[in-house]
């Protein structure tokens, strides 16, 4: 499959999957890179091989034009929203603009498919009553999360021959994990009301009408994408160079070594197999599936508030 790098990127041919993916990262230096892992992952999903992407930038647009889908307009069969450097509980303007957006299509298009990524998942969470909360030790690298039994089922035949199939990884003989890139140091710490746990410890969630799925881990970043940002690993690990040896100034030897010692952990973990292919081809199958088009009411439009499915 061929998708091409653009933020209307067109594949030629028949009826594609149209995903509108909402890039949440604040002026970003990888954000193209991040775009362009998102094609990379996907372009591997056999199952589908036409799709179509439309990318957006919510977070960077000053102009706000254009800057998130127009439903009234443009029909997608999914919309993502994706990861993004930036606190969800904050009140910039973009933020708020992202929170508006999902609130106004959960209502007024109850069947729209939405698939929450990282900041996503954690911003929906948090639209529908979950409550985000700060980790005390930020996650980095490819990571193993228990599936819950509705995950079991989720990610079980007949979806499973054609999504988690891979048996080096012991999916396929009868494992009871998904394994993800990991990037946050935020995460939720409860529920949201009206969804459903895939993934233990609130680290994926589908909702009761079928209509939102979400995961906390990034199903789109590869190996190549995610050591990228192994650096953050000085700063969330308090790794940086503070202390000294004999009154000089620096890190001594040791907190060197330990600093390398880690930045090396990291980086391994970021290049372990992982399911995230595979996850996208199940998520794309569950795109063609029916949302039940339940009722929707928004109760209050900003974090805080919750929304009743």
């Amino acid at each position: 499959m061929t998708i091409l790098e653009s933020r209307n990127s067109i594949i030629p041919g028949g009826a594609p999957l149209k995903i509108a993916i909402l890039l949440n990262s604040y002026r970003s230096p990888f954000i193209h890179e991040i775009r362009d892992s998102y094609i990379r992952s996907l372009a591997q999903v056999t199952q589908h091989p036409n799709i179509q992407l439309f990318f957006f930038y919510p977070a960077d647009n000053f102009k706000q034009e254009n800057d998130l889908p127009d439903l009234s307009r443009d029909e997608y069969d999914l919309i993502v929203i994706g990861g993004g450097n930036a606190d969800p509980r904050k009140r910039h303007a973009w933020i708020l603009r992202v929170h508006k957006f999902i609130l106004d299509t959960v209502k007024n298009y109850p069947q729209q498919k939405i698939c929450g990524i990282c900041w996503g998942h954690q911003t929906i969470g948090m639209l529908f009553g979950g409550e985000v909360i700060d980790l005390e030790v930020p996650e980095l690298g490819v990571t193993e999360a228990a599936l819950t039994p509705l995950g079991q089922k989720f990610f079980a035949p007949p979806h499973h021959h054609r999504a988690l199939h891979s048996k080096a990884h012991g999916i396929g003989g009868g494992r009871k994990v998904l394994s993800l890139q990991q990037h946050h140091r935020r995460a939720l710490g409860t529920a949201p009301k009206g969804f459903l746990e895939l993934l233990v410890g609130n680290q994926a969630f589908v909702s009761h009408n079928n209509a939102i799925l979400t995961f906390q881990g990034h199903p789109e970043k590869d190996a190549r994408c995610a050591r990228l940002r192994v650096a953050d690993a000085v700063r969330w690990y308090n790794l940086n160079k503070t202390g000294g040896s004999d009154g000089e100034s620096g890190s001594s030897e040791s907190e060197e070594e330990e600093r390398m010692t880690v930045l090396g952990r990291v980086q391994r973990d970021m290049e372990r197999h992982h399911d995230g292919v595979e996850v996208w081809g199940r998520v794309l199958d569950w795109v063609k599936e029916g949302a039940s088009g339940a009722n929707h009411e928004a109760a209050h439009p900003h974090h805080g508030g919750s929304m009743h499915l």
